[in-house]
């Protein structure tokens, strides 16, 4: 009891000193590595590094091959940080295994094992080699002999002064076990002094032993004989985990023996092996347990073979599989670690207690991997380590036990301030103060006990815990903890909120695509209680920050609709709103239906095709949640406007029809084929098109339209029809047949024109007379035959030219643009010509221009104005007469030189007055230019306002007046009259209409006359009366 008490006074100045730091147990951050040394080096030191992590900062200690290392004793050894340096080391002195400690106040750790071994190589005895002896085709040996040396080696060998080494081959291998070079079959190049070098890495040294000559014996060649293998491979070998194994076989004899391997067990090779160029070299890198066992390596060659076989024994490491952790427990409780390493062969354990073995006893117990302590007390406290090891490894795992004891503390772990939770809902309040031992808990609710009861419990670990919370549990609860080290008390909130319930939730809703909808989420809340609103589409949460096209939150606090706008096919599926709160989280969900047009119909194809028909197959698309009720099959080819519904056998395709024949088609004709698919929706997107296919080739059955012809020269008869398009050619080698005959004969004249593109033939015949009728007929044909002909037109063969030139042709010039030619009538007979019309041909005598005007009339006209001519200039004009075949001769030409241009200037100072209805309009006479026509008068062009009809007054003086009614504005305009034309207007006026004028005082202007411009911009910008 005295020992508690001195531990409750203790342990709060052990807290009170942990305040400036957490107080840690050391962790290893680098511990010591095997290092292998040379030998040699001139100066030279050892770092053993060693780091630990901890507070307070470690301390380090070292044990070299057990016995702690006294530094004050060893001047070559000394500590850098937590390092062991060692400064010239000795071989004897310094040889063996290393250990790092760290120790802290909360205990000591021991580090691995590193060994220190150091590398050397010595050199060779320069005594001279024995010359070897060999008969050509015989095999040798030449040995190597390297001297003692440590740490790892590789061979060499050299050929004369060649500062190459030799080359491996099939026929010569170096062995890195043996060091000695093997030759299979001697050849006479093989004759000379073969040197052998050995480098050791890590003694930083190459030493080169004596030549070895070899020479050739001159009693013969060696025959052949069966091989005899030479380097083989160790009966045993351990092999480690994830190491890389090396095996080496090779044999000697005549001829050269060839190198393969296999597995004794009959299980193949590892897939990862590799092998030397030679195959004298099996290497199984990554060593792991099947790779265990027998080995055989056969050499052979045409005398026999040898075999060669060997075990490969796995071994493993330990590995940790279970690890010891840092553990706290209360004085008088118990301990049980346990810690569990796999390897091959089995590991051993030991434990280790602040570096030191670990012994059983009355309360400890030791048993493998397993730590049992009862009846902890404070000076079990410390670090621990399990030590897991077999003959390749050591390894530790490391852990804290503290036992600890102290009266109960709220301070890091206080009882939750404010509880919140819903009415009907359930709360745990936690009580875990820290204390050991563990406390006694007792709760108050106020200043009252609190007892268990049907919705009262107190948990095992001292919580307590209330269900279906109602408002009257609402208030401050009390925890009070008590051990035999003292007591303590803490005090918390319980707050109740109402609950939150959806009251309308989504529904099923079945739509079609194209609509917008809304899926409410309302609920009834906590006033104190912020709600999230959360949708989810089949699973995936929406997120409308990415603003998404269809999807739209609306509502307000309580409300969180959904709103779908233009819904899609893909939006069919499961909505879920989920509504949280920093409380609970409760959900609805409804599926939601779009109904739509069919999808593509699928796999078009065209089984059967003749020249009018085809039979089609398809399957159905999607119906998008709508039943299919009717397919339609369109055509396209290369002559159609798009594509078009075709007739079909059925003529109504039900949802449930998928092939159909396809009739009215053109013979002769590429044909694509696609299906539409419509139910109570609409009509959906078509198929893909069919491949492109031909219909059969049958007789054409349209014949030519618009038989018709006539001109052309005497004694032609020219005949034209309309032709037939490609796509009712039905085939091939299209052509026309023309059939005709004079009217009253009774024998046909039958043509074919084989082009397709014809719709012109002409006959030649000098019997033809002139204008004789015939009677015409056209028909069609192809390579499968005659088709049917046209209906008989009456056709009149070809005529001569008219004869006679027009007389009496004249010409007259109206204004500066104009001019009017006339002619007699010719009178002819078929003798002269028939005459259809006239033709009038214009120039000019300007040698610049090229250019001949040409007007054709028909009939009996005999004149014909011109227009659009240049002012003042000499026009030439002659007429010919025209029929079918042609023009007549012309008459002679005639000239007019046409007036001069109308003036350019328009009147000016055009000023006006109004007396009563009469408007009076006075201007200034325009003066012309010389190139211009003289003035003839004038005319004064006058509409109302909002009509279109203008009225024209003309007259030879520069003043008018006009008697209109006013009830509107009127506009007015001023142009000259000449020879040459009217000339340019003036601007257009608005006088405006009486009521209008009166208002703004316009009997001014009844004792005034304005004749003078400037009189008349003073009154426009004064009454503004005047307007464009």
């Amino acid at each position: 009891m005295r020992l508690l008490w001195k531990l409750v006074i203790l342990l709060p100045l052990i807290d009170s000193c942990a305040g400036v730091g957490q107080w840690s147990p050391p962790i290893f951050t680098q511990e010591p590595q095997d290092v292998v040394f040379p030998l040699d080096l001139p100066r030279s030191e050892v770092i053993l590094s060693c780091a630990a992590d901890g507070y307070p900062s470690p301390q380090y200690r070292w044990r070299h091959n057990g016995t702690d290392i006294d530094f004050t004793m060893s001047y070559h050894y000394k500590l850098d940080g937590g390092s062991l340096v060692i400064t010239n080391p000795r071989t004897e002195q310094d040889i063996g295994t290393y250990q790092c400690l760290a120790t802290n106040l909360r205990g000591t750790i021991l580090s691995q094992k590193a060994k220190l071994q150091f590398a050397y190589i010595e050199d060779f005895e320069t005594k001279t080699r024995s010359t070897v002896s060999v008969r050509e085709g015989q095999g040798v040996v030449l040995l190597c002999g390297p001297p003692p040396h440590f740490g790892d080696v590789s061979y060499a060998w050299t050929f004369n002064d060649n500062p190459l080494y030799v080359q491996e081959d099939n026929r010569r291998f170096v062995s890195q076990e043996t060091g000695n070079l093997y030759i299979a079959k001697v050849q006479p190049s093989d004759v000379g002094n073969y040197t052998c070098f050995v480098t050791n890495t890590q003694a930083q040294k190459s030493v080169q032993g004596p030549p070895t000559p070899l020479v050739q014996r001159t009693d013969g060649v060696m025959g052949e004989y069966e091989p005899k293998i030479e380097v083989r491979f160790p009966e045993t070998i351990q092999a480690a985990k994830d190491s890389s194994v090396k095996l080496e076989c090779f044999a000697l004899g005549n001829p050269v023996p060839d190198v393969s391997w296999r597995r004794l067990d009959g299980s193949p090779l590892p897939g990862k092996a590799k092998y030397s160029k030679s195959h004298t070299i099996l290497e199984i890198p990554n060593f792991q347990q099947e790779d265990e066992g027998f080995y055989e390596c056969i050499a052979g060659n045409l005398r026999g073979r040898n075999l060669a076989k060997g075990q490969l024994i796995f071994y493993a490491p330990p590995e940790w599989e279970q690890k010891i952790q840092n553990t706290y427990l209360s004085i008088y409780d118990s301990l049980f670690w346990e810690c569990r390493a796999s390897g091959k062969p089995n590991p051993r354990y030991t434990w280790l207690k602040n570096g030191e073995h670990l012994h059983p006893e009355e309360r400890i117990q030791v048993e493998n991997g397993t730590l049992v302590i009862t009846m902890l007390n404070t000076s079990d406290s410390g670090i621990y380590q399990c030590v897991a090891e077999n003959r390749y490894q050591t390894i530790y795992a490391n852990a804290e036990l503290r036992v600890l004891a102290s009266a109960p503390d709220f301070s890091k772990n206080p009882i939750k301030k404010n509880s919140v939770v819903q009415v009907g809902g359930n709360i745990v309040i936690e009580c875990k103060p820290q204390a050991f031992p563990g406390a006694a808990i007792s709760w108050k609710r106020g200043t009252e006990n609190l007892r268990p009861s049907k919705r009262v419990f107190f948990l095992e670990d001292g919580s307590l815990k209330i269900y279906n919370v109602t408002r009257a549990d609402a208030g401050s609860y009390t925890c009070e903890a008590t051990n035999q080290f003292g007591s303590a008390k803490n005090t918390g909130s319980l707050i109740v909120k109402e609950k939150t319930v959806i009251i309308v939730p989504p529904s099923k809703m079945d739509v079609t695509v194209g609509e917008s909808i809304v899926l409410p989420c309302q609920v009834s809340h906590d006033p104190s209680i912020e709600v999230v609103f959360v949708w989810s589409f089949n699973g995936v949460i929406i997120d409308f920050k990415k603003g998404m096209a269809h999807f739209e939150r609306i509502g307000g606090e309580s409300v969180g609709d959904l709103m779908i706008r233009n819904i899609q096919l893909n939006h069919s599926g499961k909505y879920q709103c989920t509504v949280q709160t920093t409380l609970e989280q409760l959900s609805a969900e409804a599926d939601v239906i779009v109904r739509g047009p069919p999808g593509p119909p699928e796999d078009v194809r065209v089984d059967h095709i003749s020249s009018t028909t085809s039979q089609i197959n398809w399957r159905p698309g999607p119906d998008n949640n709508s039943p299919i009720q009717i397919f339609t099959v369109q055509t396209r080819t290369p002559f159609s406007v798009g594509w078009q519904a075709v007739a079909t056998v059925p003529e109504i395709l039900n949802g449930q029809t998928y092939n159909a024949t396809v009739v009215g088609l053109s013979s002769w004709v590429e044909y694509e084929f696609r299906v539409v698919a419509g139910n109570s929706i609409g009509i959906g997107e078509p198929s893909k098109p069919s491949e492109l296919l031909r219909t059969k080739a049958s007789v054409p059955v349209v014949a030519p339209v618009n038989v018709n012809g006539g001109g052309g020269c005497r004694s032609e008869l020219v005949i034209t029809w309309e032709p037939i398009p490609e796509e009712l050619q039905n085939g091939e080698g299209f052509g026309y047949i023309v059939m005709f005959r004079p009217v009253g004969s009774t024998t046909w004249t039958k043509e074919r024109v084989a082009l397709v593109e014809s719709s012109r033939f002409v006959y030649r015949n000098e019997s033809i007379m002139p204008l004789s009728p015939f009677e015409v007929k056209v028909g069609v044909y192809n390579h499968e035959g005659e088709g049917p002909l046209s209906t008989v037109s009456i056709v009149y063969s070809g005529e001569d030219g008219p004869q006679l030139a027009p007389k009496g042709t004249s010409v007259q010039s109206f204004s500066a643009s104009e001019m009017e030619v006339s002619w007699n009538a010719i009178a002819w007979n078929r003798n002269t010509g028939r005459v259809l019309g006239y033709e009038v041909l214009y120039w000019t005598d300007d040698s610049k221009e090229s250019t001949i005007g040409k007007i054709r009339v028909s009939g009996n006209v005999t004149t014909q104005n011109i227009t659009g001519l240049k002012a003042n200039t000499i026009y030439f004009a002659s007429v010919r007469a025209y029929n079918t075949a042609g023009m007549g001769p012309s008459s002679p030409p005639v000239n007019v030189t046409t007036k001069k241009s109308p003036p350019s200037q328009p009147p000016a100072n055009i000023a006006w007055k109004l007396l009563n209805s009469k408007l009076c309009l006075n201007w200034e006479h325009v003066k012309t230019m010389e190139n211009e026509s003289e003035v003839l008068g004038y005319k004064i062009l006058y509409r109302q306002n909002r009509q279109s009809k203008t009225h024209i007054l003309e007259t030879n003086n520069t003043s008018a007046e006009l008697l209109v009614p006013f009830e509107e504005d009127y506009l007015i305009e001023i142009r000259t009259v000449s020879d040459g034309g009217d000339g340019s207007s003036s601007e257009e006026i608005r006088i405006p209409k009486m009521s209008s004028l009166s208002s703004r005082g316009a009997d001014i202007l009844e004792t005034r006359t304005h004749f003078l411009s400037i009189v008349m911009i003073f009154y426009c910008f004064a009454i503004q009366t005047l307007t464009r």
